[in-house]
């Protein structure tokens, strides 16, 4: 049993987190199904038992794919030790799922001929550490809090207030949904033709992820780093971004029709760099971090 992973170089923990999505992408494929797809239950919202904080950006990601894989039903995760120390048990044989805390290491700059430092040339680094974390599934001996669940029509209200306090002109119109830059407005078909209201604000949310790139936004300019594939790893990030908003908003997040056409240029993208993931969660955080700003602070939830 794997208890504790301990340090890594941050080239084993891209290459080791990575190698786990990509798995689970091309296990899905199949049906279309990534890992951001999720029935909008507790397991989409992934909380460490421990400190109750809810993990983020690619560690969502990351649990998610454990989830899915193993078909776990809880959203809580932790360490060998946390559970330990509720009282809990990891059973004999479980598989860890690898997380990563990002922490600042502070190097010491040069002397002066006294042996002062120059505090002008301390460096402040970070270094990733990879930590082994197990779902309540996994677990014995623990019984956690009942987790309320909003009832559909509540969430589905929720989503609506939210969205339009993000301020992005949305218009009803044709029979495709479209963020349309040269009026910065989103273009979605009218409700009716949705096969479920989770799938109408599961696009309507991708296409205002769209938006939230904009330049008087978060001016998210893709095209530096990945040339060619900027347009694929777009996508890819506003996928992840729309499936941790409607985990917050309580909501399913299923495939979209389109995913077949996209799939094999995602899995270009990632397989091409390890690091290209980790940056697609980090632009997807920033991105959902931003619409919970637009929310009065009485509507704010956890992001």
């Amino acid at each position: 049993m794997e208890k504790n992973s301990g340090s890594a170089s941050r080239t084993d923990v891209y290459a080791r987190v990575t190698a786990e999505i990509v798995a689970a992408i091309e296990a899905g494929v199949g049906e279309f199904k990534m890992p951001w797809h999720h029935d909008g239950a507790a397991a989409a919202r992934p909380t460490n038992v421990s400190t109750s904080k809810r993990y983020r950006g690619v560690n969502t990601l990351a649990l998610w794919v454990a989830a899915l894989s193993a078909g776990y039903g809880s959203g809580l995760w932790g360490t060998y030790r946390q559970w330990s120390a509720l009282g809990a048990q990891v059973r004999k044989g479980e598989k860890a799922t690898t997380v990563v805390l990002w922490k600042e290491m502070r190097a010491a700059g040069d002397r002066d001929d006294a042996g002062h430092e120059d505090d002008e040339t301390d460096l402040r680094r970070m270094f990733a550490k990879a930590f082994s974390v197990f779902n309540l599934a996994q677990v014995d001996g623990y019984a956690p809090d009942a987790v309320p669940i909003l009832d559909e029509a509540e969430r589905l209200d929720h989503a609506e207030v939210f969205i339009k306090n993000l301020g992005i002109k949305t218009i009803s119109e044709g029979t495709a949904a479209f963020y349309r830059p040269s009026t910065d407005t989103v273009v979605m078909p009218a409700f009716e033709r949705f096969r479920d209201a989770a799938s109408f604000y599961g696009v309507w949310l991708h296409e205002c992820g769209h938006a939230s790139g904009a330049k008087h936004r978060l001016d998210r300019d893709l095209s530096g780093r990945f040339g060619s594939e900027a347009y694929a790893f777009e996508e890819i990030c506003v996928e992840i971004l729309s499936g941790l908003v409607l985990a917050d908003l309580g909501i399913a997040n299923h495939p979209r029709p389109d995913h077949a056409s996209y799939i094999s240029s995602w899995l270009k993208v990632i397989k091409s760099d390890s690091r290209a993931i980790f940056t697609a969660a980090s632009k997807a955080q920033q991105a959902a971090d931003w619409m919970h700003a637009q929310q009065p602070m009485e509507q704010v939830r956890a992001a």
